[in-house]
């Protein structure tokens, strides 16, 4: 235990204080089981660090921070380590990569409900990157934990991650109806288009400030986790198919957008129909990619989605660097940026979107007119190369400042 607690103290010493998310203020720390999940690299293991530095002083040992993909829980249990600390005096224990407890099995989410309901004076946070696995234990913890998804950096937050230009947050309402004061604010520091096309490229993961050599390798090495291990481990994904699946990226990457052909996919990679849009919805919960449906109250477990986008911009140039298009990249973006907080559907009659069923969005660049969305109510273009709003038509960075 000494040893845990001396690498906690070696583990927060070292974390930087420097920029704190604004994710910080959102989290009911006190509650007595905090959930964090997000993808990796997003900034979940800094963020809990960040908190307990702030809280506590320096070897305070009622905090314990750990990761459950060291060697200190090959030969002890979360329950075990939670007996012994709170013994100790432990009130607050914080267990990072949770999902890497015991490979291949749930048993975290088991073992973190049974210290939960044997010491209801304990404080624990736990977090995980892998998506599909921490989607496993959901059932157990659902009437317990409260949880929180933490997305990548907004184009608002990397202004101020990489450029030290510090904004409010701007709900869709508040720039649909005021986006000149919203325009005013940001030209009056920087030049807003300039730094967009930047975060299109990089910027979306915090750790781009740990170099950008490797920015794109991790980026990669992420996903290729998610389709090599994750899948046929979690999903118990065929290891034949692993290949297919890296096709069915590739095939995504190359469209313009990818309007899914769910039976044509089969035929080119061999695979049945049900088989494909399976793989889809993986794909979609592992957040490597966004589905996009018509009208999402008819979503059934065979029903396909109308399209399919990588996740977010900067995985783009991450998998298929010579075949980003500017179109999907845009779409990417604007999907990306509504979705935490909105609910975005494909809009199959008119527009590209219908956002929270009462607004129609069109996404296109400078040239883009009204004819797809004339004389329809609530409906806007969102413009990339746009400097300034225009009536309906706003720049498509504004989107980037929704959290």
């Amino acid at each position: 235990m000494d040893a845990l607690f001396r690498k906690s103290d070696r583990l927060l010493a070292n974390t930087s204080m420097d920029i704190v998310r604004e994710k910080m203020g959102e989290i009911h720390w006190n509650t007595q089981l905090v959930s964090i999940i997000g993808a990796k690299g997003v900034g979940k293991s800094t963020l809990i660090k960040q908190y307990l530095k702030q809280h506590y002083q320096p070897g305070d040992r009622r905090v314990l921070y750990c990761s459950a993909d060291t060697v200190d829980f090959s030969t002890r249990t979360l329950v075990e380590l939670a007996e012994e600390f709170v013994i100790r005096g432990g009130e607050l224990l914080a267990i990072d990569e949770i999902h890497k407890y015991k490979p291949g099995t749930a048993d975290w989410s088991r073992e973190i409900k049974e210290i939960y309901e044997m010491f209801p004076d304990l404080k624990m946070i736990v977090s995980g990157s892998s998506l599909l696995r921490l989607k496993e234990g959901d059932a157990d913890l659902s009437r317990r934990a409260v949880k929180y998804t933490m997305p990548g950096l907004s184009f608002r937050e990397a202004l101020r991650f990489y450029h030290g230009l510090s904004f409010p947050i701007w709900s869709l309402e508040d720039i649909l109806a005021h986006p000149y004061d919203l325009w005013q604010m940001v030209s009056s520091k920087c030049k807003p288009v300039a730094l967009f096309k930047e975060y299109l490229e990089k910027g979306y993961y915090p750790f781009l400030l740990e170099g950008e050599g490797e920015y794109y390798t991790k980026i990669e090495q992420v996903v290729n986790y998610i389709i090599e291990t994750e899948l046929p481990q979690i999903c118990k994904v065929d290891v034949a198919n692993v290949r297919k699946l890296q096709a069915l990226i590739a095939m995504i990457c190359s469209e313009t957008p990818f309007e899914l052909n769910a039976n044509k996919i089969a035929t080119v990679l061999e695979i049945g129909r049900d088989t494909v849009v399976e793989y889809l919805k993986y794909l979609g919960d592992a957040k490597v990619l966004n589905l996009l449906y018509s009208d999402k109250k008819k979503i059934g477990k065979l029903s396909k989605p109308d399209k399919v986008y990588l996740e977010n911009a900067n995985i783009m140039y991450a998998l298929a660097p010579t075949k980003v298009e500017i179109g999907t990249l845009r779409e990417v973006f604007a999907i990306c940026s509504l979705s935490e907080s909105h609910t975005v559907e494909y809009g199959k009659a008119q527009g590209d979107f219908k956002v929270d069923s009462k607004y129609t969005f069109e996404i296109g660049g400078r040239s883009k007119d009204f004819k797809q969305i004339a004389g329809l109510e609530d409906s806007y273009i969102f413009a990339d190369d746009w400097d300034m709003p225009d009536g309906a038509k706003l720049p498509l960075w504004m989107l980037g400042f929704l959290y």
